[in-house]
């Protein structure tokens, strides 16, 4: 039992933090005659026996009350899931006082996340943009696309548990054609040895597993595992969607993963900070998609590289928790670190819910933390008054192009998009919410009301099993049945690649309206010619009903069968279930306790699906002279044009086989080619996989030429594995991509930018290209580059790179993975 004594309790609770002398009486009663208990919180150290103790704070009696009362409630089990993982968010408080000390100055709340995770032993400066931190995650969330190589890897490092709470998601190999009843079970049965893989692992590794059809990565993650002031990392670039539960979630590669998994550091440069303050409300039409819509309008795919997006003002308040989700999820398609929401009573009332009462109790002990520091400085401020927002449409071909709806007609004239809509898809991990499809069905019930039907096919993806259970209950999927929408797995199924569409034939130019986050060419359907549209589940919804694309549904009309004029009124939906989240059969499968060390990890030596990873040689010393260039790409190369998806997904786990799609999707800037270049050694044009293998096989390294923005897009390593495998030793790009560029660095490559941009232009494929010097190579100092023309005269340049002491070792020993391997046998 604890309480707390003081002669005016009333006025100590008033007092200010500062030390006033007064004397609080701790009281505890302990369960043995003279044992010495001790309490630890903030700086206090407080050590008291059998008999009562009177304490004198240092920091005043009011803010040591608050620590006592807070004593009790700021614990709380990390998940209902995982009874044996606690947190104690006293140790975030504690470490907050301990950086604004050290930094002297107010903190915004995502630095007071991010810094709170340091690991104890680091020791260096903290400056926003430069700064190397060594941070310490408390979970990792892998999905299977990407799961299968961390795993892989994890397994090559001779680890025996993961050091951290770590789950996998079994979500993008299931394909969407049919609907659930028929491509789940399809699914199961086709990846059944990627499945049994996976699961096996877990089971060996100390990892929760969940199995096909639960859920979508991170609508599970936001349901079960997110919390305020939390940080977590996961191998899937909308790993920030956890953000709208005020997390700190970051998308990284699988071997930034490992080494979070083995019990490393997770090394990143300190981010900047971009506020963007709300204030107002969203009036009736508009969503939270649109926020970020009109945010990735003004900054573009690459403005938020190096930063966190953190979201502030008052606008704030009138947002759900998974409101706020959706803007931070989509915020990586700006190519930020991650985005961010201080905490709001909506948080806890999203975690009540989702059972999650103790979680909600221990954020609200602390929640005076769980926002920035008045007088906080920002790096950028964007002001956005929620009530002028319309909502937008962006898109096609990038997420960025943004299109308030009001102007949209226009653009579609201009723009000569395929005027006729094809499909309308709602779901993925951006708009798969309970409140997302309630708005949608108010809008779906609208039409039927009226004997409206759609004029094309409508796919529905919720966004997890608990999610569909609860949607069921509340009478909104039988809405969507009526409508003759086709439910699909809870899954990311279109939105991932991974949907067989049978309707349009490939190469025929069309349009589709999706509620999705990503547009990139052929991403979807694997049809270069569909133009892809995002917006809001709601906009979606209402568009379906005209094949027009032009059709603005906040202020156009529809002819019913009876001939009347029809209008939709705005959508309303509850932000949560009014009696909770259904606690149904989630498919989650925990770790066994006890000794693991007789369990099998099952993987078929001669399987064309998974395969055992050997080490990457280390480098040998010498420079690299005399590259082949493989090719010179043009524009916006993501990491779905240098490794893609869909059918692709099954060879995630063999390095060998799904190397044989590498750079396929990638503009040849010479030619303007796609999967075209020349060989340098034959003069003969081949497919770019086979033309990097022949020169591998001849010991010819060679190099990527590349535009701004290099590996923009998923989170995928197999973008850095494959090159590095085919023999590739270096990536030359205007710009990089965030996490591109970490995954190059672990697999040994080098990931060097231009120092002046013009010389990209003066590069041909043709040109044999030479790095030296590397035995200097070391933080900060520029790489000499020389370039032998096939005609003329050579020339030099400089590059520039941002590789730490430690990632200069990764290309020493060949990998990341190799240094690991040297160092746990030193």
């Amino acid at each position: 039992m604890l309480s707390w004594e003081d002669p005016d309790p009333s006025e100590a609770t008033e007092a200010s933090d500062r030390s006033t002398g007064r004397k609080l009486r701790l009281i505890m009663t302990a369960t043995e005659p003279g044992v010495l208990a001790q309490i630890n919180f903030f700086s206090f150290r407080i050590r008291v026996n059998a008999a009562s103790t009177v304490y004198t704070p240092p920091q005043g009696p009011a803010r040591l009350a608050r620590a006592y009362a807070s004593l009790a409630t700021s614990k709380a089990q990390l998940s209902r899931l995982e009874p044996n993982h606690a947190v104690d968010l006293s140790r975030f408080q504690k470490k907050v006082a301990e950086v604004r000390r050290r930094l002297n100055r107010p903190l915004a709340y995502s630095e007071k996340v991010l810094y709170s995770h340091l690991d104890d032993d680091f020791d260096g400066p903290i400056t926003r943009g430069s700064s190397q931190l060594k941070l310490r995650p408390i979970r990792i969330a892998c999905q299977d696309a990407t799961a299968q190589m961390a795993l892989i890897q994890f397994m090559s490092a001779g680890l025996e548990s993961s050091a951290v709470p770590t789950t996998v998601h079994c979500d993008h190999l299931i394909v969407s054609r049919d609907g659930e009843a028929q491509d789940l079970p399809r699914a199961i049965e086709a990846h059944r040895e990627v499945y049994d893989f996976m699961e096996s692992a877990c089971q060996k590794y100390n990892m929760g597993f969940w199995k096909p059809g639960a859920g979508i990565i991170h609508q599970i993650v936001l349901e079960n595992y997110a919390f305020p002031g939390g940080m977590m990392v996961g191998t899937d670039s909308h790993t920030p969607n956890a953000g709208g539960m005020g997390m700190i979630a970051i998308g990284v590669g699988g071997a930034d993963a490992v080494d979070v998994m083995a019990g490393l550091p997770l090394e990143l440069t300190a981010p900047k900070v971009l506020g963007v303050r709300l204030t107002g409300q969203l009036s009736p039409w508009a969503a939270p998609k649109d926020i970020i819509s009109t945010v990735a309008g003004m900054i573009s795919v690459k403005g938020g590289t190096g930063s966190i997006i953190e979201y502030f003002g008052p606008g704030v308040q009138s947002l759900s928790a998974t409101g706020m989700a959706t803007v931070c999820n989509m915020g990586a398609e700006t190519g930020a670190t991650t985005s961010i929401f201080p905490y709001t009573p909506q948080m806890s009332s999203y975690l009540h819910a989702n059972r999650r009462a103790d979680m909600a109790k221990a954020v609200e002990s602390v929640s005076s933390e769980l926002c920035a520091d008045e007088g906080v400085e920002y790096d950028n401020i964007i002001e956005i008054d929620l009530s002028t927002l319309e909502p937008r449409i962006n898109g096609p071909f990038t997420p960025d192009f943004s299109t308030p709806v009001s102007e949209f007609k226009s653009a579609v004239k201009s723009n000569e998009w395929p005027p006729e809509l094809t499909a309308g898809l709602i779901g993925s991990c951006t708009n798969s919410s309970f409140e997302d499809m309630g708005r949608a069905a108010s809008l779906a019930q609208q039409a039927l009301d009226a004997g409206l039907k759609p004029q094309m096919p409508l796919l529905i993806s919720p966004g997890s099993l608990q999610t569909r259970d609860t949607l069921k209950e509340a009478g909104i999927l039988q809405v969507f049945e009526k409508l003759g929408a086709t439910m699909l797995p809870n899954a990311c199924g279109p939105c991932c690649g991974s949907w067989d569409r049978a309707d349009v034939p490939k190469g025929t130019p069309n349009s589709i309206i999706t509620s999705y986050n990503r547009n990139f060419s052929g991403r979807l359907d694997s049809n270069p010619a569909t133009n892809i549209f995002l917006t809001s589940p709601e906009m979606v919804m209402s568009k379906i009903f005209s094949p027009d694309l032009s059709f603005n549904p906040t202020v156009d009309s529809l002819t019913t069968p009876s001939g009347e004029k029809f209008t939709f009124s705005p959508p309303t939906a509850q932000a949560l279930p009014s009696k909770g989240y259904l606690d149904s059969d989630t498919g989650y499968t925990a770790p066994p306790n006890g000794d693991r060390s007789e369990l099998e990890v099952q993987i078929d030596p001669s399987s064309l699906r998974l395969q055992r990873l050997d080490p990457f040689d280390p480098w040998t010393g010498e420079d690299f002279n005399d590259c082949l260039i493989l090719i010179k790409t043009k524009g916006k190369c993501t990491t779905d044009h240098i490794t893609p998806a869909g059918p692709w997904f099954r060879y995630r786990g063999h390095l060998e086989n799904i190397s044989n799609n590498t750079l396929i999707g990638a503009v040849n800037a010479e030619t303007d080619a796609v999967n075209t270049v020349q060989n340098q050694l034959t003069n003969e044009n081949g497919d770019v996989p086979g033309t990097a293998r022949d020169y591998k096989s001849k010991g010819r390294p060679w190099v990527v030429i590349a535009d701004h923005n290099y590996g923009e897009g998923s989170s995928r390593e197999h973008a850095a594995l494959q090159p590095r495998y085919l023999g590739g030793v270096a990536i030359i790009a205007k710009s990089f991509a965030r996490i591109h560029e970490a995954n190059l660095k672990k697999q040994g490559m080098l990931a060097l930018t231009f120092a002046n941009e013009a010389d990209y232009d003066r590069i041909h494929a043709s040109d044999r290209i030479s790095i030296v010097d590397l035995a200097n190579l070391a933080p900060g100092k520029a790489v000499s580059l020389e370039v032998k023309p096939s005609t003329g005269e050579s020339w030099r340049t400089e590059l520039l790179h941002t590789f730490t002491a430690e990632q200069i070792e990764y290309f020493r020993e060949g990998s990341a993975l190799n240094l690991m391997a040297k160092k746990r046998h030193e």
